[in-house]
């Protein structure tokens, strides 16, 4: 049986014999451009013995192309009837190297895949716009996968790369700072999807810093909890969200390092102010 991406005729023939209507909630947007699949493999410099993580694999257009590379994945999937039909059509013919779960990928971000090393893994996956902030998250605090290559909607690759000072930074890009590169930017038109997107959607290439950090569970919940009053200055924001918390007082102490004063707001912080948390 060929493993190559499945066709645009493919895909709706086996939507038909699954009885099943794309559900907008769970971002369920399905992949038809065999060239951008392959695209995928190839900016994820994707080989066989790689280990992959992909999320919401769906009809599994590009799981049987990764699996056909020879990869050993690690999937998650939420949707009852796409997991039941990849447990049913790829399980057997991978039993060795297929690793499907069911559930929520904000839940398990590598997909089952338990305590790799840093760079021991990669990720290919199409992120639902929902969910793109905190799965990233989850991967931001570690293991840091070698490779990612994420398909989002445009606005989402936006926010997660932007610069500090932008409005776009935030709790959630500072992490990826820390931890990743900016390779690339890759265009995808709508008419690659069924049904196609209102939105514009790209390739999102990321690669793991050499000297990747990582922000401390505390500094994460702070920087959190700082942005969501991203219009106040720091040290009016810490009055009412960290009232008597020694640690925050002393990082607000230590912002003149980075020339800033607790008068800044965070969108203004840089990430290595961060990691002093």
């Amino acid at each position: 049986m060929n493993e190559g991406p499945l066709s645009a005729n493919e895909t709706k023939d086996l939507l038909a014999r699954l009885s099943h209507m794309p559900k907008k909630w769970l971002g369920q947007n399905f992949l038809i451009d065999g060239n951008i699949v392959r695209k995928s493999l190839e900016l994820g410099e994707v080989k066989a013995g790689d280990t992959v993580v992909e999320v919401g694999p769906g009809l599994g257009t590009l799981t049987r192309t990764l699996l056909g590379a020879g990869v050993n994945l690690y999937a998650i999937e939420a949707d009852r009837t796409m997991h039941f039909h990849l447990t049913e059509s790829l399980l057997p013919r991978f039993p060795q190297t297929f690793h499907l779960k069911e559930g929520d990928a904000v839940d398990f971000p590598r997909a089952g895949l338990e305590r790799p090393p840093d760079g021991s893994f990669k990720v290919v996956a199409n992120l639902p716009y929902a969910i793109s902030t905190p799965w990233m998250d989850g991967i931001c605090a570690g293991p840091h996968p070698s490779m990612m290559v994420l398909m989002l909607q445009r606005e989402a690759a936006e926010r997660l790369t932007a610069d500090v000072g932008t409005g776009h930074w935030s709790a959630v890009t500072a992490q990826v700072h820390l931890a990743f590169e900016k390779v690339r930017v890759h265009p995808v038109p709508a008419q690659s999807f069924n049904p196609p997107p209102k939105v514009d959607s790209c390739l999102l290439v990321l690669r793991r810093r050499p000297d990747a950090r990582r922000l401390s569970a505390r500094a994460r919940e702070v920087a959190r909890m700082f942005f969501t009053q991203r219009r106040k200055q720091v040290g009016s924001s810490a009055k009412n969200l960290f009232p008597d918390a020694p640690d925050v007082s002393a990082w607000l102490a230590d912002l003149p390092r980075y020339g800033l004063t607790s008068l800044a707001r965070p969108e203004t912080i840089p990430a290595e102010a961060w990691l002093t948390l």
